[in-house]
């Protein structure tokens, strides 16, 4: 029997990014706000410092600050004919644990999405016509656009110190910037991070074949920072633990470094660790929630009531959480019924290295947003029309890091150990680089989660089934950007270059990106979505699911900014129409 406690205005399953956005929004209202993380409290001065944090076996290889698959794992297979089995090993993607979540690792890359993503349906058939998506493609807008949350991109952008150089100020161009951004209303708050020699190359080489070049979004900070809060970052060293790392010198934005200084002194906010929520709780209408029921690190089951319930964990525990409570219905590819589950999607990352021989590009002075850009082969900034593909992504000189162990860029027929290989392995580290694309993947009716009718976890539930594949989209859309990384490589003058593409089946073993998206998505209608524009549950009015699960598609950029500024939107929503008036904010 779970013990009741007292009840709560709000709780909040899960305490990483979007939680501490949440949290902060909501506290500011004057509300009692309860977080409630699966893991450990994590501090930058006691768990990031750099005397130890730059330890790229503990770290990246033995995963210390993400999950462990023997307490938290999905099943997995490419298709719906296959036997899925559970994921042993984290490879694909990388989910965190713990205060602060996913971004305590991430690289950085500070992206807003294009106009023409949140209206990607409607802007395809207008353009192309109908027959422009394939009838397996579930694709839809989102219910908001990019004007609307443009105020929110901007809020995050400062509330993390971004850096970067303004493409499209009011609709006036900026030379240096991304000439096909959205119109922002303000420039970035801090100047773009200084560039190393490799990116430096490849913005010449790109620029010199016609294509537009800029510096990467960057939260890795360009010069001190004090954000709106009034808590402080400081410059980046440029010493490349970033992606998979916390940054022990206050120099990357994330939860730690913007909001919980503030946050964690409110006498009206508190945080449980190491307890995981089972079950979101319902009244007998099963459509109000009445609080969650969560279990502690010594086994103790509680009741937790609340008056409103945030879901704002990684996408995959968002998505189960609400499978497993059995709110809302889980998608049947075979039918086409039901939302819960549907448009899951990843990316697509191939890449080029660029062996350059002659020039030393030191390449362990690096940051995770440390690049140059070019965007003209992402979303609908070129013509489609005969490609058989829609979307694209950004092409990008990054040099991130120089680790020992990670960096390692091999030209082809170089054996895989031995002398040769680390002959082979010394000779390139200093001279070489990637060209990588970041590339979007547009929802199919196949690929989604549910529940696997065969494994538990240890409290009894099924484990979440992910069933994804790359389809002809992604494929052709990947063939045709890779020719032009290698016209940029080949522009580089390089000693040869190494084409390394994805495909043509989607492994989930070796490391690609931490981007998953949908499954519990945001749309006009409940008939064809999870969420509303506001990410309410269409369903349970006092409950919100906030994060990349409510991503109809997945981008040609990293989510990171636009999760953020749709957990913004959402809570302005909350303080300032919810509160006012309980209920559905949209209409059925």
């Amino acid at each position: 029997m779970a013990q009741k406690l007292p009840a709560v205005d709000v709780v909040l399953v899960g305490f990483g990014w979007t939680g501490a956005i949440m949290g902060h929004e909501l506290t500011e209202a004057g509300l009692e706000v309860l977080a409630i993380e699966r893991g450990s409290l994590r501090e930058t001065s006691t768990d990031f410092a750099p005397t130890f944090i730059q330890d790229e076996l503990r770290y990246r290889y033995r995963g210390h600050l993400f999950e462990q698959t023997a307490q938290e794992t999905l099943t997995f297979r490419n298709t719906s004919d296959q036997k899925a089995l559970p994921m042993r090993r984290l490879g694909s993607f990388l989910p965190g644990t713990g205060v602060g979540g996913s971004i305590l690792h991430w690289n950085g890359q500070a992206w807003r999405f294009l106009p023409y993503d949140f209206e990607i349906r409607s802007q395809t058939i207008a353009r192309y016509g109908e027959g422009m998506v394939p009838q397996d493609m579930t694709l839809q807008d989102w219910g908001v656009t990019y004007d609307e949350l443009e105020p929110y991109y901007t809020r995050w952008e400062e509330l993390c110190g971004i850096a970067g150089q303004a493409g499209n100020v009011n609709g006036q161009k900026k030379s240096g910037g991304n000439p096909f951004e959205g119109r922002r209303s303000k420039s970035y708050p801090t100047p773009p991070m200084k560039q190393t020699y490799g990116p430096t190359l490849f913005a010449e080489a790109a620029g010199s074949i016609g294509l537009h070049p800029f510096p990467c979004p960057s939260a890795n900070m360009s010069q001190a920072y004090t954000n709106p809060l009034g808590v402080s970052l400081a410059p980046c060293t440029y010493c490349g633990f970033c992606e998979k790392f916390g940054c022990g010198n206050y120099s990357k934005a994330s939860a730690q470094t913007t909001i919980l200084p503030v946050l964690m002194q409110k006498k009206n906010f508190g945080l449980r660790t190491e307890s995981e929520v089972t079950a979101i709780n319902l009244d007998s209408s099963r459509k109000h929630a009445t609080g969650v029921t969560y279990v502690d690190m010594h086994g103790n089951e509680y009741e937790q009531p609340a008056d409103l319930v945030v879901v704002c964990a990684y996408i995959t525990h968002n998505v189960h959480l609400l499978m497993t409570s059995g709110i809302g219905t889980i998608y049947d590819p075979s039918t086409g019924q039901g939302t819960l589950g549907k448009n899951y999607c990843y990316q697509i990352t191939p890449s080029v290295d660029v062996f350059l021989g002659d020039k030393v590009l030191n390449p362990f002075v690096g940051a995770g947003a440390l690049g140059m850009i070019v965007d003209d082969w992402n979303g609908d900034n070129f013509d489609h029309s005969g490609l058989g593909f829609i979307h694209g992504g950004y092409i990008a000189g990054y040099v991130t890091t120089g680790r020992p162990i990670e960096t390692e860029f091999l030209p082809e027929g170089t054996p895989k150990w031995g002398a040769k290989w680390k002959k082979a392995f010394i000779e390139n580290y200093l001279t070489s680089m990637s060209v990588s694309l970041m590339g979007a993947v547009m929802p199919n009716a196949a690929n989604h989660l549910d529940l696997d009718p065969s494994f538990r976890d240890v409290y009894g539930r099924p484990l979440m089934r992910m069933t994804y594949d790359f389809k002809q989209n992604e494929l052709k859309m990947q063939d045709f950007t890779m020719a032009k990384m290698v016209d940029i490589a080949k522009a580089m003058k390089p000693r040869e270059i190494k084409k390394s593409p994805r495909g043509p089946h989607y492994d989930i073993e070796t490391y690609q990106s931490t981007h998953n998206t949908g499954g519990a998505i945001m749309g006009v209608t409940p008939q064809q979505s999870v969420v509303n524009r506001y990410l309410q549950h269409w369903d349970v009015s006092n409950l919100f699911v906030v994060g990349a699960s409510a991503f109809p598609h997945n981008s040609g950029y990293n989510p990171t900014g636009t999760v953020s500024a749709l957990a913004l939107w959402a809570a302005d929503a909350i303080r300032n129409q919810y509160l006012k008036r309980p209920g559905p904010l949209v209409q059925t």
